[in-house]
C-alpha cells in the first residue's frame, strides 16, 4: 500500500460552500459573515433539531397542549 501524505483536511463552508481548512480561524465557516448568516438561520427557525417523542407521559402532555388546558396538573388527579 502506498504511503499517504499528511495534508490539511479541507471542508466546505456550510453557508457558501467555499473550501475551508481545519486550522482556519472561522472553521467550519469561511468567514465571520457566513458564521453570522448560519446563526441567523438558527434564530429564525430555519434549522431544527427534532426526534420522535417516545415517552408516553410526554405524548399525553403534548396531546392536551392544543386544547386550551390551563396550569397545574390539568385535572388528571381523578384518574387513580
Amino acid at each position: 500500500m502506498a504511503a499517504k501524505k499528511k495534508s490539511a483536511k479541507l471542508h466546505k463552508c456550510p453557508t457558501c460552500g467555499m473550501l475551508v481548512q481545519f486550522t482556519d480561524e472561522d472553521f467550519p465557516f469561511c468567514s465571520d459573515r457566513c458564521r453570522k448568516i448560519d446563526l441567523g438561520k438558527w434564530a429564525m427557525g430555519v434549522y431544527k433539531i427534532s426526534s420522535p417523542v417516545l415517552d408516553p407521559e410526554v405524548l399525553e402532555d403534548l396531546g392536551g397542549a392544543g386544547r386550551g388546558r390551563t396550569g397545574g396538573s390539568g385535572g388528571d388527579m381523578d384518574e387513580d
